[in-house]
């Protein structure tokens, strides 16, 4: 049993919960999960700008479910937490997570923080020095549905980033079993504009985004060194991934559609995927010649995907949709509170998604 647990339960308390910087949409999106979480207190929710206002002065959605406000951060305040969610810009949760380890706080990092287990590798990506490389190695990969047991007994976790995750899960079944070329794995996936933040941006406005698909990041994006990370540790060898994401012209979801080259032409892949899959409560494998639509996962934190070998030739195609918010990122860093805390995954995140 993790000591997390034994500590809650010897103190027979709930899980007091912080959040740094509360007011993106992984924040937001954190605190709607949260408020109805049975076993959660929420203690603090900070933000510099928006400190001393009400959070449902800014999130009317929340009136009602949570009476508190913006506060600075301060590292004595968030000690007195159980464990620190940090849904920050990436760079932002470096300069806080050592002293919080140190007064032994839990840490969920929502952000690319600490993804990225080559320090000089993600310096190149996201443009600055890395403020607490020492803590890189410790940080434990936050996908349940491959790290489960890690996860644990870990005291710093990085939550998968939300292209990542629909990638990872789509490709797992096949890397495990051995059965696809690795050297020419292919991942084209598209995302909402949630995905790209709160920030006021001109690409992202409704007369901009609207009746409008575009790709982007072809010559590089920020998530391809995480997934070609995650991919080389599930197949146990270095892998090659040409990853072209796309902007859809929706709020939120994500649907991936990922192709690789068998090197077993026998293997029953409807099978290997149910297979796979069957224990994990948020992992939805369709029906064969179904096809996954992002609306039926908006909301949830389930992922639903499927999986086709066209005209029965050498080529898998997998297509996989989730919610970019919750699974993709405040659902998933829940769905791994639970686990931290010896809880039932599934509390506080079983709720169907939303139609229409």
């Amino acid at each position: 049993m993790a000591r997390s647990r034994n500590v809650l339960e010897s103190r027979n308390t709930m899980i007091k919960v912080g959040i740094v910087g509360g007011t993106g949409y992984t924040g937001v999106e954190l605190l709607r999960l949260l408020v109805l979480h049975p076993e959660v207190e929420i203690a603090a929710i900070t933000s510099r700008q928006e400190a001393g206002r009400a959070v449902a002065d800014i999130f009317p959605n929340l009136r009602g479910h949570l009476d508190l406000v913006f506060s600075e951060p301060d590292v004595e305040r968030l000690a007195a937490c159980d464990v620190v969610f940090f849904a920050t810009p990436h760079g932002v949760a470096q300069t806080s997570v050592p002293a919080l380890l140190e007064r032994g706080v839990k840490i969920i990092d929502l952000s690319a923080d600490f993804r990225i287990r080559s320090v000089p590798l993600w310096e190149r990506w996201y443009g600055q020095p890395h403020g607490c490389p020492e803590l890189v190695k410790e940080a434990v990969y936050g996908l349940p549905e491959w790290n489960r047991e890690h996860i644990r007994e870990a005291r710093l976790i990085a939550c998968p980033g939300c292209y990542p995750t629909s990638v990872l899960l789509g490709f797992l079944p096949l890397l495990e079993a051995g059965i696809v070329d690795t050297g020419d794995l292919i991942a084209s996936a598209a995302s909402g504009v949630s995905g790209a933040g709160r920030q006021a941006s001109i690409p992202n406005l409704l007369a901009e985004a609207s009746d409008s698909f575009k790709a982007y990041g072809v010559s590089g994006h920020r998530h391809l060194p995480e997934i070609e990370q995650g991919l080389a540790d599930i197949a146990g060898g270095e892998v090659a991934l040409t990853f072209v994401p796309h902007l859809l012209p929706i709020i939120r979801g994500i649907h991936s559609t990922l192709y690789a080259t068998l090197t077993d032409a026998d293997v029953d892949l409807q099978a290997l995927y149910e297979q796979r899959y069957r224990d994990e409560p948020f992992v939805d494998v369709l029906p064969a010649g179904e096809y996954p639509q992002t609306r039926s996962v908006r909301g949830s934190n389930y992922v639903r995907i499927a999986v086709q070998r066209p005209q029965n030739r050498r080529k898998v195609v997998v297509m996989v949709v989730e919610d970019n918010l919750v699974k993709g990122a405040s659902g998933q860093a829940v769905q791994s509170m639970n686990i931290l805390f010896g809880l039932p995954e599934t509390l506080g995140l079983d709720a169907p998604a939303l139609l229409p």
